[in-house]
This record gives structure tokens, C-alpha cells and sequence, in this order.
């Protein structure tokens, strides 16, 4: 062995002496499987695996579904009650009017018999006058609507109406052939009308429950509201829950006494103007409209597509005058009448109220069309009243007038 593999050596064995000194010693295999033990036992002890965060996520989640098991299971009777409310709303002003003059002396029960009797006594009056021509009006309309129905998917309506008009028979031929092709479509909407038609008139007793339910929320609608807010126990909670209450009270209210003013100035626009021209059913298509009005955006365009369509089918001489009469109108009601008798009480962009409405007719049809404009105003209270309250548990500088 030569020098300098002695001194390797030697130099390597001191290394792995001083390795030695530094590591410890490795335990003995039992010892090892003894100490994992412990400290799994340790983590398992100090980490538990349902702790209270976890239990408050599932116990909302659960919360959660079970309401929204419970609106669907009961969406019937939550929509009478939700029509009553709306009917409240309406009748609210005339019932504390009546309850601040001599006649109902403050006193709210007497106050609300008083406004419910007026309210049957007007709508007596009213059918007393226009009720027969109204009711024969419809008669004859339904006798004569399956017929122009029938005329219109085989397409003979094309040659009655061209005939009278004036209409070239090449015209009459392509109009002829775009309503046999499209027979199936029109039959399709003619029934689905129908359904929905009878789908109503076999929920007709539900109109009766609503003015008697309505009587309770008039009533106690104060002490309803106190009992809800009572169930909070903190005060932020309470101001929060408060704040939303009264947010939902001026929205509601603004909004279905608007849309109850803009259908009355309708039903009366529309029957005024029809009669005037001389339109077939003028009462009946005056009270369509009417009563579209209260259906967001959507509404006065089925009124609007109905009118026209009973005006063409009948052979209307006027139709240009139809026209141009339901585009006025439209623009009239849309941009002077609505701002200024409903003002800013909903604040949505007309974007949103259109996506609302869309939505709310592929979730609920004519029913989720009505609906959809109030949840979604529904939806921006709650979401900045939301806002606020986390402000406030934060303890950012919020004002007073932000907390109410």
C-alpha cells in the first residue's frame, strides 16, 4: 500500500468518525412503529375531523335545501298568499286614508270593511254598465275564433282576405302556402293558449281567497313584521333585518300601485282608441290589454301581437291605424307614463329587468313573467342591505342613514 492510499484512507475513516459523533443512532425498529403511533394518536386528538365550521356549512347547506324543498312542495298556496300581499299593497293607501278621516276614526278593522265595501260597490257598478257588452262581446268571439283558427292553418284566410283587400293571387298563393306549412306551429299555440286558458278559469277559486287573505295582511301587517325581527337577538341583526323589511315595503309598494295605475290607464286607452277605429271586440281586446299591463315587458307585447291579429283575422279595413296607434302607445307608456308614476323605486337597468323576465318565463311561465321583476329588485336589496351589515361587522365607518 503506498503513501498516499494510507492517508485516503486514513482521511476517510476520521470523516465517517465525525459523521457518527454528529448523526444519533437510529432507534430500534419496535421503537420507531411505537413513536408513529403517538403521533398519530396526537394529530388525531388535536385535528378534529368535524369541528364547527364544517357543522355550520352542512347544517346551511341542509337549511337550504329544505326550503327550497318546501317552496316547491307548496308553490300553490305560497302564491295565493304572495297575491295577497300584493293585493295589501294595493289597497293599503285607501285604507289609511279612510282610517284618518272622521269615517274610520283610526280604527283599521272599520277602516278596511269601509274600503272593501266602496271596492264591491264600484266593481258592481262597473260590470252594471260594461258587463253585458263585454260578456256578449267574448261570447262571440269564442264561437268565431276556431273557425278563423281553422280558416287560418289551411289557409282559405289568405283568399277571404285577399279578395277583400285587393291582393294579387300570387300573393294570396305564397300567404296560402306559408300557412300550410306553418299549420302545425298555429294549432300548437292555439292549444297551448287553451290549456293555459283553462288552467286559469280552473284556479278561479283561488280569486276568491285572495281578498279574504288579503284582509289579514292589512290588518296585522305591523305585528307580523315586529314578530319576524323579534326572532334576531343581537342589535346589528335586528337593524339589518329591520332595514330590509322597510326597503321591501317601499319597493312593493311603489311598484304594484304603478303597475295597478299603468293597466287601469291602458284597459282605458286601449278600449277608448278601439272603439273609435271601429275594431271587432273593442271591449274585449280594451280589457287584454288592460290586464297585460301588469306582465313586465312581455305582456303589452302578446296584448299588442292578440289586437293585431283579431284586427287581420276579421278583416279590419284600418289595420295601418292599429299599427300605429299600439307603437305610440307603447312609447308613450314606456318613457313618459311609467318614469313618472313609478319613479326610481325598482333602480333596475332595463337589461336586467329583460333578464329577469326571461328567466322568470323559463322557470314559471306567465306566472314567473309576472313575478320576475320584483324577486330580482328582491335579490339587490338583500344583496346591499348585505353589504352594510358586513360593513358594520367589520367596524367600518358606516352612517346612520346607511344602517336604516
Amino acid at each position: 500500500m503506498t503513501m498516499g492510499e494510507r492517508r485516503w484512507n486514513s482521511s476517510s475513516y476520521q470523516l465517517q468518525e465525525r459523521r457518527r459523533a454528529v448523526e444519533p443512532s437510529p432507534l430500534p425498529r419496535s421503537e420507531r412503529l411505537a413513536c408513529n403511533r403517538r403521533v398519530i394518536i396526537h394529530i388525531a386528538t388535536d385535528v378534529p375531523i368535524f369541528d364547527k365550521t364544517t357543522a355550520r356549512v352542512l347544517a346551511t347547506i341542509l337549511l337550504f335545501l329544505a326550503a327550497g324543498a318546501f317552496v316547491w312542495g307548496a308553490r300553490r298556496t305560497l302564491v295565493v298568499f304572495l297575491f295577497a300581499i300584493f293585493f295589501a299593497y294595493m289597497l293599503e293607501p285607501l285604507v289609511s286614508l279612510v282610517a284618518r278621516s272622521r269615517l274610520g276614526n283610526a280604527h283599521r278593522t272599520r277602516s278596511i270593511v269601509i274600503v272593501y265595501l266602496v271596492l264591491l260597490g264600484t266593481l258592481a257598478i262597473v260590470l252594471t254598465l260594461f258587463g253585458p257588452k263585454l260578456a256578449t262581446e267574448a261570447r262571440s268571439l269564442g264561437e268565431k275564433l276556431p273557425q278563423l283558427l281553422e280558416g287560418l292553418t289551411s289557409g282559405q284566410i289568405a283568399h277571404q282576405i285577399g279578395q277583400r283587400r285587393g291582393w294579387s293571387w300570387n300573393t294570396q298563393v305564397r300567404l296560402e302556402q306559408f300557412l300550410e306549412a306553418h299549420s302545425e306551429a298555429i294549432l300548437h299555440w292555439g292549444q297551448d293558449v287553451g290549456r293555459r286558458a283553462a288552467e286559469v278559469a280552473a284556479n278561479a277559486i283561488w280569486i276568491l281567497i285572495i281578498p279574504i287573505l288579503a284582509i289579514f295582511f292589512l290588518k296585522d301587517a305591523d305585528k307580523f313584521a315586529e314578530s319576524l325581527i323579534e326572532i334576531t337577538d343581537r342589535r346589528t341583526q335586528r337593524q339589518f333585518l329591520r332595514g330590509i323589511l322597510d326597503d321591501l315595503n317601499v319597493m312593493l309598494a311603489a311598484y304594484i300601485r304603478a303597475q295597478l295605475v299603468l293597466a287601469a290607464i291602458s284597459l282605458v286607452a286601449y278600449t277608448l282608441v278601439l272603439t273609435v277605429l271601429r275594431v271587432p271586440y273593442s271591449f274585449v281586446l280594451g280589457a287584454l290589454g288592460g290586464f297585460a299591463e301588469f306582465v313586465p315587458v312581455v305582456g303589452p307585447l302578446v296584448a299588442a301581437a292578440f289586437i293585431l291579429g283579431v284586427a287581420f283575422l276579421t278583416s279590419y279595413p284600418h289595420l295601418l291605424l292599429v299599427v300605429i296607434f299600439l307603437g305610440v302607445w307603447r312609447l308613450i307608456q314606456d318613457y313618459v307614463n311609467a318614469p313618472r308614476i313609478m319613479g326610481h323605486s325598482i333602480e333596475l337597468h332595463p337589461l336586467a329587468a329583460l333578464f329577469a323576465v326571461l328567466v322568470g318565463a323559463e322557470i314559471g311561465g306567465v306566472l314567473g313573467v309576472y313575478l320576475s321583476v320584483p324577486v330580482i329588485a328582491t335579490l339587490r336589496i338583500l344583496y346591499r342591505r348585505w353589504q352594510k351589515y358586513e360593513d358594520v361587522q367589520r367596524g367600518a365607518p358606516v352612517s346612520e342613514m346607511q344602517i336604516r
